[in-house]
């Protein structure tokens, strides 16, 4: 489709006219391919065919799309409440429209942000207010900046017809620095194609033989003999192999028989392709045992490697949601007045909730927070009574050893 686009672009006048030719490396983008060094033309379809890529991809997209976001309204002592009465609050976390849910549609976008470096959504309004959101193809936005206020502008092209939009009513992911993991690491995933497919011929239509048959001199007489002796020779190989390789093998007229081993080569081949994974899943920002490289992975470091997942690949991409979100669907004066839209991250931290527990248990007999900041953070409504920093596990007026875990009368002898 895009292609075709900048074909039409091309031939219609519509873009800058110069002299390409076919073999230029401008040209490539005229027609949607990268081309890389290793062979292999490298786009958002292609890269989807290496596993560690749609993997990757898949384990960032979903884990986005799966955890839930709401609008919250902050109160002054600190405390925090979900805003389920504004109208917002159900495209975060209901539906996207009638068609998408709201999870569905971050995965899309975020999926699109990866796969060609932003993803786009419009924000439908009625009477001031968003009612819903309809994804749009990145392939067929355009943004401009205004070179006096840096004001973006969205300009959607569908065959002929344009249409601007504002940046309030695009709701819009970009990928880090604005370019997709797939455009800034095409030699890396070009390789791991090359290697995916060479490890295709090899097992599959022999790249290596199975065997080697040799022997010294010339097979057999006159013209056609050798070509007759090696005929016959893979007759009675075939057979073998048919039976089970249960009756022995006989070769005659002095051929030997050596079986085909693997190389030091080949060894080095299989460690590039783990390699590969390595490098595409520092690409993505994912720990490389989340694309199941296992080789480094132990029950031990799971929970850490759960906590990185979460505060080195998804936060950034989860601010950026929350950005996005609050752009759209609030105004200047209902951010000031405490409305924000926030990821629920309950889901990823339970693998760490005895750590959780633990901390806040710290947190709160030192007096640092008070009950209901500690139900902030677990996502749990304030209750009354529980905005002092009096440590829980201290009863006043009880003697010291009933605080202290010791029993006085004993402990004083």
């Amino acid at each position: 489709m895009r292609g075709v686009k900048e074909l039409k672009r091309w031939f219609t006048g519509e873009a800058e006219r110069k002299s390409v030719s076919l073999n230029d490396p401008d040209a490539y983008g005229i027609f949607g391919v990268t081309p890389t060094i290793s062979g292999p033309s490298i786009n958002a379809s292609t890269a989807l065919r290496v596993p560690a890529v749609f993997s990757a991809i898949a384990l960032c997209t979903g884990a986005i799309g799966s955890l839930p976001a709401k609008v919250f309204l902050s109160s002054p002592d600190g405390g925090k409440r979900a805003a389920k009465d504004h109208s917002a609050y159900r495209l975060v976390h209901d539906e996207a429209n009638e068609w998408t849910s709201a999870g569905e549609l971050r995965g899309q976008l975020t999926a699109d942000a990866l796969l060609h470096g932003s993803g786009y959504a419009f924000a439908n309004r009625v009477n001031g207010r968003v009612i819903e959101f309809i994804r749009l193809d990145p392939r067929s936005i355009t943004v401009k900046i205004d070179e006096a206020s840096g004001e973006p502008a969205y300009v959607h092209r569908v065959d002929t017809r344009e249409r601007t939009y504002s940046f309030r009513d695009i709701l819009h992911i970009a990928a880090p620095l604005g370019v997709s993991p797939i455009s800034a690491g095409k030699e890396a995933i070009g390789l791991a194609s090359v290697l995916e497919r060479h490890a295709a011929h090899l097992f599959g239509s022999g790249a290596r033989p199975s065997a080697i048959l040799s022997k010294e001199g010339r097979a057999g007489t006159g013209s056609d003999g050798g070509a007759s002796v090696i005929t016959n020779i893979k007759k009675a190989w075939r057979n073998w192999q048919a039976n089970g390789n249960a009756d022995p093998l006989f070769l005659d007229d002095g051929w030997t028989y050596s079986p085909a081993t693997m190389t030091s080569t080949d060894a080095q081949f299989l460690e590039n392709r783990r390699f590969q994974i390595e490098e595409i899943a520092r690409l993505f920002r994912v720990p490389p045992p989340m694309l199941f490289d296992l080789e480094r992975a132990t029950w031990s470091n799971s929970e850490e490697m759960a906590q990185q997942f979460l505060t080195l690949t998804l936060r950034p991409w989860l601010d950026a949601w929350e950005w996005a979100y609050a752009r759209v669907l609030l105004s200047a004066e209902e951010r000031a007045e405490g409305f924000y839209v926030e990821f629920v991250l309950d889901d990823l931290l339970s693998a760490n909730a005895a750590t959780r527990a633990t901390t806040y248990a710290q947190y709160r007999a030192m007096g640092a927070m008070t009950a209901n900041e500690v139900r902030s953070g677990l996502n749990l409504p304030a209750m009354t009574g529980a905005d002092t920093l009096d440590n829980p596990n201290i009863t006043p007026g009880a003697p010291a050893g009933e605080n202290d875990n010791t029993t006085p009368g004993k402990d004083a002898a």
